[in-house]
């Protein structure tokens, strides 16, 4: 991986790379990877993740054709 550092700007050239490695799920698996997960534990892991995502999906299918109603927007004041 890589990222260009313009006019010495190192702040920025590392929020570029944090970014990169975000998207990449670098993090998720240096995380994942601290302690040791028993293959058991990852099978159950990841079919929780996997219903997770399924119901998320499910959820926005169902307020894309109104039978939910949609989540309200949040308003800040400024």
């Amino acid at each position: 991986m890589q990222v260009i550092v313009r006019d010495n700007n190192i702040d920025q050239a590392l929020r570029v790379l944090k970014k990169k490695l975000q998207r990449e799920g670098v993090f998720r698996e240096m995380r994942a990877r601290r302690h040791y997960e028993k293959p058991s534990e990852r099978r159950n892991r990841e079919e929780a993740e996997a219903i997770r995502r399924h119901r998320k999906m499910a959820k926005k299918k169902m307020q894309r054709e109104g039978l939910l109603p949609a989540p309200k927007k949040v308003v800040r004041p400024r």
